[in-house]
């Protein structure tokens, strides 16, 4: 009888494990986030990276305060020819409208980065929808384009904002290589950082006004061809549709 309530036990307790595997793998097929179970509760998650078994990897650049920079990246961007994307917030926009639609017009991918930069987990989901219509239709007033793509200003996202992207068709984009340049790293240090994370499928951030961003760009750009990967704009990276994304934020196509 000992032994029927110890195998009866471990029988259940097997199952409960097995069963939260399963959960735990669950996503949403193309959907912009993935939905995964924690617990009692679903989490949804952004795309981090893309898994593939080309040398790709996207750039990108957040803008929210300053544009001194700014054509120096783009002049770079051009002498090596890649792609790259750059998110946008609303005000900076606003500031910096021919700057914009010179991104726009040198053929480079704009996605909204807010329109305030606000921790938008703190705002209501009205106010978060607000904020992501606003920042697009300045994006769209300057470059009559779509805009796509979102990055949740600090990186900061819960599900209902997740969702509220959705709504609006936008596939929320985080990162897997943090260049960490607003630290104030130098040029050989942020190069160092991004080269020792980057594989395929890796999305890098960068900022488009930070200290030392035109050195460490050409050096980033250069040791990237150098180890054979072709360097896009996100768009040109992600998968558009049929595809998973997992709990670690890798997308993977169907």
């Amino acid at each position: 009888m000992h032994f029927c309530v110890i195998k009866s036990r471990t029988i259940k307790i097997f199952v409960a494990v097995v069963l939260v595997a399963v959960l735990l793998s669950i996503s949403v097929n193309g959907s912009t986030s993935a939905q995964v179970y924690f617990g009692y509760s679903t989490r949804k998650v952004p795309i981090y990276n893309v898994e593939t078994e080309e040398k790709q990897v996207a750039i990108s650049f957040d803008a929210a305060w300053g544009a001194d920079k700014t054509q120096g990246i783009l002049d770079i961007l051009k002498e090596y020819d890649v792609g790259a994307t750059f998110f946008l917030v609303g005000f900076w926009v606003d500031d910096y409208t021919e700057m914009t639609k010179a991104i726009d017009d040198a053929g480079f991918e704009i996605g909204t980065h807010s329109n305030t930069h606000p921790d938008m987990v703190k705002l209501s989901a009205s106010t978060m929808k607000s904020e992501l219509e606003t920042s697009i239709s300045k994006i769209k007033a300057v470059t009559n384009k779509d805009v796509k793509l979102f990055r949740a200003p600090f990186g900061s996202y819960n599900n209902a904002l997740l969702e509220t992207a959705e709504s609006l068709n936008l596939k929320t984009i985080q990162w897997d290589v943090d260049s960490l340049d607003w630290k104030g790293l130098s040029a050989s240090e942020i190069t160092n950082r991004v080269m020792s994370r980057v594989k395929n499928g890796s999305i890098i951030l960068m900022h488009n006004n930070s200290d030392h961003i035109l050195d460490a760009l050409r050096l980033t750009l250069n040791r990237l061809k150098v180890a054979g990967y072709k360097v896009t704009a996100i768009s040109d990276l992600v998968y558009e549709s049929d595809y998973t994304i997992d709990r670690n934020g890798v997308q993977h196509k169907n």
